[in-house]
C-alpha cells in the first residue's frame, strides 16, 4: 500500500470525523441550553412571585400544599423548595447544608458533564483539522519524493486535503466556543437566582421555624 492511498483513506476517516465532531458538539450544546431553561426561571421578577406564593402558603403550616406546589414545577427553586419542606425536621442548619450539596450535586455536577462534552469536541476539531494538514502534506511530499516530474494538479488533492481540513476544524470550533461561552453565562445567571432563592427559602423557614 502506497503513501497515496493511506493518505486518501486517513483523509477519508478524518471528514468523516470531522463531521461527526461537529453533530456531536452540536447536539451537547443543546442538550445543555434546554436543560438550562427548564431548570430557571426567566427573570427574578418570575422567581419573585414564585417564591412569594410559597411564602405564603408555608405561612399556613399545610406542608402537603406547600409539597404539591413546589413539585408540580420542575426548575430549580421549586425543587429545592420542595425539598427544604420535606425535610424541615432537620433544622435550619442541616436543610441549608442540604439545599446546597443537592444544588451542586444534581444540578450543576450534571451541567458540568454536559458541558464536559462540548469542551472536548470544541478542541478536538482542531487538532482533527491539524491531522488533515499534516496528511495532506505527506501526501504531496510522498509524490514529489516518488516521482521527478510532478505537476501541480497531482498536487492539488493533498494540498486541499490540508487546506480544507484545518478550515473546517476552525469552523467547527469557533461556534462551539461561542456557544460555551454563552451557556456559562447562563449558568451563571442560574447560580445567581438559585441563590438569591436559597436564602429566601431559608429565611421563609427560619421566620416560622426559628434557627
Amino acid at each position: 500500500m502506497d503513501i497515496t492511498t493511506v493518505v486518501t483513506f486517513a483523509g477519508n476517516a478524518c471528514y468523516v470525523a470531522l463531521a461527526l465532531v461537529a453533530l456531536w458538539g452540536a447536539f451537547c450544546s443543546i442538550l445543555v441550553w434546554r436543560r438550562i431553561a427548564q431548570l430557571r426561571f426567566h427573570n427574578e421578577k418570575e422567581q419573585n412571585d414564585f417564591l412569594n406564593k410559597f411564602e405564603e402558603q408555608l405561612a399556613t403550616k399545610d406542608f402537603e400544599s406547600v409539597n404539591q406546589f413546589c413539585e408540580s414545577d420542575p426548575r430549580a427553586v421549586p425543587q429545592l423548595a420542595a425539598l427544604a419542606v420535606a425535610n424541615r425536621s432537620l433544622g435550619y442548619a442541616k436543610v441549608r447544608s442540604l439545599l446546597v450539596d443537592r444544588f451542586q450535586r444534581d444540578v450543576l455536577a450534571e451541567l458540568e458533564y454536559r458541558l464536559s462534552w462540548v469542551y472536548t469536541m470544541t478542541k478536538s476539531a482542531p487538532m482533527l483539522g491539524l491531522y488533515g494538514t499534516v496528511l495532506g502534506m505527506m501526501g504531496a511530499f510522498g509524490k514529489l519524493g516518488a516521482s521527478e516530474k510532478i505537476t501541480p494538479m497531482q498536487l492539488a488533492s493533498d494540498i486541499s486535503l490540508a487546506l480544507i481540513t484545518t478550515a473546517l476544524g476552525l469552523t467547527i470550533a469557533i461556534p462551539l466556543i461561542l456557544c460555551t461561552n454563552s451557556i456559562n453565562v447562563r449558568i451563571r445567571k442560574l447560580e445567581e437566582l438559585v441563590g438569591y432563592g436559597v436564602a429566601r427559602i431559608m429565611e421563609s423557614f427560619k421566620q416560622i421555624f426559628g434557627a
